[in-house]
């Protein structure tokens, strides 16, 4: 059943998820198609194509678009982002896009300011305003490490709310197919503040065998970043993260997730059990588990 404020749109219309095959964006089309909407995922990896690089794959991706979600790979924090969100904006504009709705960083003035070109876009937007992934450590960047037991990165006792991505994209999902989220700036954080030894500990427990915290200088994180072969983009962003972002900035809870879905956050805890009941977090496995 559809929820009371659903926004009627016509079957033809179309709603864009930018990053389509991403984190929160596969997501995303997941909840929309669950309730009967029309996602068009865009990724360099779909058709129509949509490279952020390439703004000659824009105009057949927004076309017949109402509704977009944008997230803009590796971060909006990056030297660029802001040019390419402003020339997406005004193109979605131009082709007749109705409703924006952008995933944007916690802490991040250059995410900031991404986020004042959507508000300033003429027509509907919101903004999803996140915390640090608990899928990092299952599908992204330091997945690799739960699996060799240790995770060592340059973070001391300063505590983040990592925040499940499936509440992101269920904040995501009903800001694109409900009344009353325009003009939200939605802080979508989880229930409660973890160091980084904290969420080892967690992800102990619920895989049954020791991953332990190490933290390591920044210039040694650095180092190996660049050793690994990683883009130069991915390697200054996970410096960026770690120098800038995770200085206690972000120590506070937000209340966005409440806000948007009137339910509580789901808690580290919770996505530790569901996702070593999976055994992604065994060695032997290694897949992608949501």
């Amino acid at each position: 059943m559809q929820n009371a404020n659903t926004i009627n749109t016509g079957s033809s219309d179309i709603t864009l998820v930018i990053g389509g095959t991403g984190k929160t964006g596969r997501r995303v089309v997941q909840g929309l198609r669950a309730l009967g909407r029309a996602p068009r995922a865009a990724s360099r990896s779909t058709h129509p194509t949509f490279d952020w690089n390439d703004q000659r794959t824009w105009p057949a991706a927004l076309e017949g678009v109402k509704a977009a979600y944008i997230s803009y790979s590796p971060d909006l924090a990056i030297p660029g982002a802001q040019e390419s969100i402003r020339a997406l904006v005004e193109q979605a504009v131009q082709a007749g896009v109705e409703r924006l709705v952008l995933l944007s960083g916690r802490g991040e003035e250059e995410a900031q300011r991404c986020e004042r070109i959507v508000q300033a876009s003429g027509v509907a937007w919101t903004i999803v305003r996140a915390s640090w992934f608990d899928q990092n450590f299952s599908e992204g960047e330091f997945l690799g490490m739960v699996l060799d037991g240790t995770i060592a990165v340059p973070a001391g006792d300063i505590p983040e709310p990592f925040v499940d991505v499936n509440d992101i994209a269920d904040v995501a999902v009903a800001a694109l197919t409900q009344a009353g989220h325009e003009h939200q700036i939605y802080e979508v954080t989880g229930p409660r503040l973890l160091t980084f030894a904290q969420a080892a500990r967690e992800i102990s427990a619920a895989v049954g065998r020791e991953v332990r915290f190490e933290p390591i200088p920044r210039e040694v994180f650095a180092k190996g970043i660049v050793d690994s072969g990683a883009p130069q983009e991915f390697a200054w962003l996970l410096n960026y993260l770690f120098e800038t972002v995770l200085d206690g900035r972000n120590a506070s809870l937000g209340d966005g997730v409440q806000r948007a879905l009137g339910r509580e956050p789901t808690d580290f805890a919770e996505f530790a059990r569901r996702i070593g009941a999976r055994g992604l977090w065994n060695p032997a496995n290694g897949e992608v588990a949501a």
